[in-house]
């Protein structure tokens, strides 16, 4: 009897666990590879588990709306349907919501407590791991009437006899696993003023929040700022956009633009296109640019560009409008926001001229854009000084001083806006 344990897959770099939002399969349920057996969401995407294996669902462990984390087991499977033995409860997931998982390493099945040579009490491994979770002991456990065929315990025995005996603290640990606390304290919610109303945030808003919080206990965030002249770009654009749709299908945005500049400031600047780990840095070797979307409920998803470097300016554009509408439709794939080496958001698509973003982790540095504004400047037309109405762009970068000083931040933001200065507006598409 072959028996496979399907865990929780790697979401990308940041994303230490998902929230189970709805079961696709139940106990005894056959399925090939690459059958879709549970829905899960994290603060970036939603997407779904596939099984790796044919076979018999033999065992699923945890409930919809608990949190594993990366690795973690969420099921087993029997891979020779002839051996399959049903577990005499079930798994109920919408029933067991109250119970909380904790992270292990071990699998269920491996908690076997000694017993008395006497007992021949057969307890399925989901009861085992409930009665252990509710900090029950081997001996205490063996002591609880079985109301099942043949006397054996029930999911429905260990909740009754939690609700009726004394509360008690959780047992010590059983072959390496410690048994976790049964209940997790809930904030009171505020209580609403005169002329308030008091709002619960949502699953991706206490994820988003979460992590920003991170990042900024974890990063010490240094942000400098500089204009820019973007009026080469900007004539560019209106000469070429009608010209650009027609010969790509594609809808000519400056963000391929501010992409294609980055990429080749990261190029001149590998201290930039790192992470930092405790006190390594590790080099990235690809360009992997990420760019801040807004999605419609008001939440943020960051889509990656991958090895923007490599990419022209009409794949570039492709890539920006592919990634952006799947990404306000929630039809992105797992892939496709992992591996982000630098982040750029783009607060000017909201009338915003600058602002101090938080660092994308764990990822070193983020650019903010701001929108572009016309304003009088200085013009140098053939060494003769002048005042000019200009196209000006204000660009923020924030990055993580531990590995960044301010020379390197700045030289970099300066590369960015000497390649977006030199833009040649006689560009050919």
């Amino acid at each position: 009897m072959a028996l496979t344990e399907v865990r929780l897959p790697a979401l990308g770099e940041g994303i230490t666990e998902a929230t189970i939002t709805r079961w696709l399969v139940k106990q005894g349920d056959q399925v090939t590879t690459d059958t879709p057996l549970v829905e899960i969401a994290t603060d970036k995407v939603d997407t779904e588990v596939i099984s790796p294996v044919e076979g018999t669902v033999a065992e699923i462990l945890l409930p919809e709306q608990s949190v594993p984390k990366i690795g973690q087991v969420l099921l087993k499977i029997y891979t020779e349907a002839e051996d399959y033995i049903p577990v005499s409860v079930p798994v109920s997931p919408v029933e067991l919501a109250s119970v909380m998982i904790p992270q292990v390493t071990n699998t269920v099945t491996s908690i076997k407590p000694s017993l008395p040579k006497a007992e021949h009490k057969f307890i399925a491994p989901f009861v085992r791991y409930l009665a252990t979770s509710e900090g029950i002991s081997p001996d205490e456990l063996y002591s609880i009437a079985g109301s099942g065929r043949n006397g054996d315990i029930t999911k429905e025995d260990i909740l009754k006899y939690v609700q009726q005996r004394p509360v008690v603290t959780p047992s010590a640990p059983i072959n390496g696993f410690k048994a976790p606390e049964t209940h997790q304290e809930t904030p009171e919610p505020p209580v609403a003023g005169p002329n308030e109303t008091v709002v619960p945030m949502d699953r991706v808003r206490k994820l988003i929040a979460r992590n920003m919080v991170d990042s900024k206990r974890i990063a010490p965030h240094v942000t400098v700022f500089s204009e820019v002249d973007v009026t080469p770009i900007v004539e560019w654009r209106n000469n070429v956009r009608k010209q650009f749709q027609k010969r790509y299908n594609e809808n000519l945005t400056y963000t391929p633009v501010f992409i294609e500049a980055v990429a080749r400031a990261l190029k001149d600047f590998p201290g930039i296109n790192i992470s930092v780990k405790d006190e390594y840095i590790i080099k990235k070797h690809s360009i992997n640019i990420g760019m801040a979307v807004a999605l419609p409920d008001g939440n943020l998803i960051v889509p990656v560009v991958k090895n923007a470097d490599q990419l022209n300016l009409p794949e570039l554009a492709r890539q920006v409008n592919d990634l952006s509408q799947r990404a306000r439709v929630g039809k992105l794939k797992p892939t496709e926001i992992q591996e982000g080496t630098f982040t750029i958001t783009n607060i000017g698509s909201f009338g915003n001229i600058s602002g101090t973003p938080i660092i994308n982790q764990p990822q070193a540095a983020i650019l903010a854009i701001g929108t572009i504004i016309k304003k009088p400047a200085a013009v140098n037309t053939n060494g003769v000084l002048g005042i000019g109405i200009r196209d000006i762009l204000t660009l923020s970068l924030a990055f993580d001083h531990r590995a960044v000083d301010g020379a390197m931040g700045g030289s970099f933001l300066q590369r960015i806006c000497q390649y977006l200065t030199e833009f040649n507006p006689g560009r050919e598409i």
